[in-house]
């Protein structure tokens, strides 16, 4: 059993030993098993998982990446060979529902694992908080947030790519903040500068970086808070925030983050 704090997160290989099947499969995704600022975003949603007492679990060591950032990057085999290992893993376990933080995940594990035999229903983590928040099993609450002003950034894979708009912005509205719009927002939404694979390369030379540029957007709403859905994101935005000096007057904060400080979990 894996820990997250002081909560004991069960996996799935635990679960089948007890013959229990959860109702939903967490998948942490790489960010948000390894990346420290990722990781506290996972161990905020399961602290809400508990809270609305969710039947979850995770794959734990079983779980390996989704083979997105191969297959942005061009390399079709390498993408084949890690979706393959983990539909294989999933199915193995019966998995039918899946949520995660991670908008390159869901985007991957949604439209692309079906064509290799992966066929689930995947949530992004808002869409979850939304549903638990409509039927009762999560009171969300203004807290820290409420009266504060907010803007949302569309994380593309998860906007443009899937048309998920309004799950985040229904919990920011439910914390009683002031929902400030970018001017590029939701289909006219604009990239981080991290997706693609560009994540893990050196931008190209031109004369501002796609981030700096996107953080000049969320500065200009005169937001406290930028809010996100994507580790990646959460990436670009931070260092942007940094490159303007703004840390101590703006955060970046995940959806997850929002309701879990809100909620005082």
């Amino acid at each position: 059993m894996s820990e997250s704090g002081n909560i004991k997160v069960p996996t799935m290989a635990e679960m089948a030993a007890e013959g229990k099947t959860p109702e939903i499969l967490f998948w942490v995704g790489c960010a948000g098993s390894f990346d420290e600022r990722a990781k506290k975003i996972t161990k905020e949603f399961i602290k809400i998982l508990h809270h609305a007492d969710v039947s979850y679990a995770v794959l734990g060591t079983e779980e390996s990446c989704t083979g997105d950032p191969a297959k942005r990057a061009g390399n079709e085999f390498l993408f084949q060979m890690q979706a393959m290992n983990n539909i294989n893993v999933l199915n193995g376990y019966g998995v039918k529902k899946i949520v995660t933080a991670c908008p390159h995940c869901f985007n991957t594990i949604k439209n692309e694992y079906p064509g290799l035999g992966g066929n689930y229903e995947v949530m992004h983590h808002s869409q979850l908080l939304e549903s638990l928040a409509a039927e009762g099993k999560l009171k969300i609450q203004g807290g820290v947030f409420k009266g504060k002003r907010i803007t949302f950034h569309d994380p593309c894979y998860l906007g443009r790519a899937n048309g998920v708009y309004e799950a985040p912005r229904t919990l920011i509205e439910k914390l009683d903040a002031e929902l400030a719009e970018m001017k590029r927002s939701r289909a006219g939404g604009f990239c981080c500068g991290a997706g693609g694979a560009q994540m893990f390369k050196e931008p190209e030379k031109g004369k501002k970086d796609v981030n700096i540029e996107r953080t000049e957007e969320a500065l200009g709403t005169q937001a406290g808070v930028i809010a996100t859905g994507c580790p990646f994101c959460m990436t670009m935005m931070t260092d942007g925030v940094k490159n303007f000096n703004r840390e101590d007057n703006v955060r970046v904060l995940d959806i997850a983050e929002l309701i879990a400080r809100a909620n005082d979990l």
